[in-house]
């Protein structure tokens, strides 16, 4: 044989196990290009993460690392203005887009009225976030000065008005650009709104580095925050002829009329997210208040860790709410319940070997006494507060496929469980504090998910059989 051959044999057997690796993944694990995008914008988030909760462990004292989370709560409180609007803008995106073509152009072709529901969908959205992004703004400012200067603590002073007022703002920026991202990945651009996911977070993370190294650290937020509106508008930018083109598109008298088609729809997914702020929110702010910046730290950093898991698990469910969408629409129902119990399989495998990996971490941590320990909370709530993260991916798979049909079918035990874990936070976190927290919210998860689990039982069967 010659020493050409020699040469590409190799290469040939290279090229063989590459291909039988990408088939392993998309076969069994699911992993298409959008999950690919968005499970390395997590992972990437979850070492970034990693290295973040390090440099604010050693640049940040206790009481400022309180603060840092804390913004995040409240920044949170935008939930109140969004209303659900960006995933109702997913959907209907989806649905119409299901009858439309795109060209690599950006020129849009096909059924000329899901054309102009289209275009009506994206020029009500810029509408309504234009003009809530202002009073955001307005509201995490003053609401936000408020309550730091009511909860200042003796001996924990810390010079937190700046960064809070720069964080407000770049939250209100990042609020306006969201929807229209929400809007093209209904629209077919789930792989690319995944890539800009990643150039958010890795921008985003290595902004945030530079603050906490050059010693303003309360400005992590913030720079995070302005890291993802450059991302974000360079990418849309480029689509600016598809998206110009639809904005001044006249929709006549086929435009979404939101009031009697999808306020009804939209109005529960607004109270079912303001639920989750009770849920998943409230934590960071009552301890702050009553047990003090520290202990507040040691969750928030603790719930960092609980989201990082939730964010790369639920990857697998949030890939697929375009794709749901358009084979409702399609009513291909067979193939949506197959690539939904495969999909739901993959991220709960995902989501409890992270859970796993935490908790042995966290106990190792304790075990060699490293000063890492301190900054998070003790093993047994730290694992208490994982399961709980195993039952919110169950919830949230189940209520993005039913929200896919349009339609909000959980509402009421949202409601449920934003009041008996906003009550129980309350209570048990005045009293018990963290540990008195995370046992109330995983009461409330054993009692709630199982209602969920039937409640999407019962309406899978009833849309299907029509």
């Amino acid at each position: 044989m010659s020493p050409i051959f020699d040469e590409l044999a190799p290469l040939g057997w290279l090229e063989l196990q590459r291909r039988r690796t990408l088939n392993l993944l998309r076969t069994r694990l699911g992993v298409d290009r959008p999950i690919a995008f968005t499970v390395l914008a997590r992972v990437w988030a979850s070492f970034g993460g990693l290295a973040t909760l390090i440099l604010i462990a050693h640049f940040l004292t206790p009481a400022q690392q309180g603060y840092y989370y804390v913004f995040g709560s409240l920044v949170a409180l935008q939930i109140v203005f969004e209303l659900g609007f960006s995933f109702v803008i997913l959907q209907l995106a989806s649905h119409e887009r299901a009858h439309l073509t795109i060209s690599a152009a950006d020129e849009i072709s096909g059924n000329p009225i899901a054309h102009a529901r289209l275009a009506s969908v994206l020029q009500k959205a810029v509408r309504w976030y234009s003009s809530a992004a202002v009073l955001l703004a307005i509201f995490l400012i003053v609401a936000g000065s408020h309550f730091f200067a009511a909860h200042t603590q003796l001996g924990t002073q810390v010079h937190w008005r700046w960064p809070w007022y720069t964080t407000a703002i770049a939250a209100a920026v990042t609020f306006q650009l969201d929807p229209v991202l929400s809007f093209m990945e209904g629209c077919g651009f789930v792989a690319n709104i995944a890539r800009v996911r990643f150039g958010q977070v890795a921008i985003g993370n290595a902004l945030a580095w530079m603050a906490l190294v050059s010693h303003h650290g309360l400005f992590t937020p913030s720079m995070m925050i302005t890291g993802n509106i450059c991302v974000s508008s360079i990418w849309l930018f480029r689509r600016r002829r598809l998206l110009l083109g639809l904005l001044r598109y006249q929709v006549g008298s086929h435009r979404i009329h939101w009031r009697s088609e999808v306020w009804s729809f939209q109005w529960r997914i607004a109270v079912s997210w303001l639920c989750g702020y009770f849920i998943f929110q409230l934590y960071n702010p009552v301890l702050f208040a009553y047990k003090g910046a520290i202990v507040a730290g040691q969750m928030g950093m603790s719930l960092s860790i609980a989201g990082a898991i939730q964010s790369i698990s639920v990857s697998w469910i949030n890939t697929k709410a375009a794709p749901f969408g358009f084979l409702i629409a399609r009513k291909e129902y067979v193939q949506l319940d197959h690539l939904f119990i495969r999909t739901l399989k993959q991220s709960f495998l995902v989501c409890t070997v992270g859970c796993l990996l935490a908790v042995c971490g966290a106990i190792y941590l304790n075990w060699a006494h490293l000063r890492l320990a301190n900054r998070v909370l003790d093993p047994t709530s730290l694992a208490i507060l994982l399961v709980s993260t195993m039952l919110n991916n169950i919830v949230f798979a189940l209520a993005i496929y039913l929200r896919a049909h349009k339609q909000e079918k959980l509402l009421l035990y949202s409601v449920l469980g934003a009041i008996l874990v906003g009550c129980s936070t309350y209570f048990l976190g005045r009293t018990y504090g963290a540990l008195g927290m995370v046992t109330g919210t995983l009461l409330s998860g054993l009692l709630i998910t199982p209602l969920c689990a039937l409640t999407f039982l019962k309406y899978r069967r009833l849309w299907h059989a029509r």
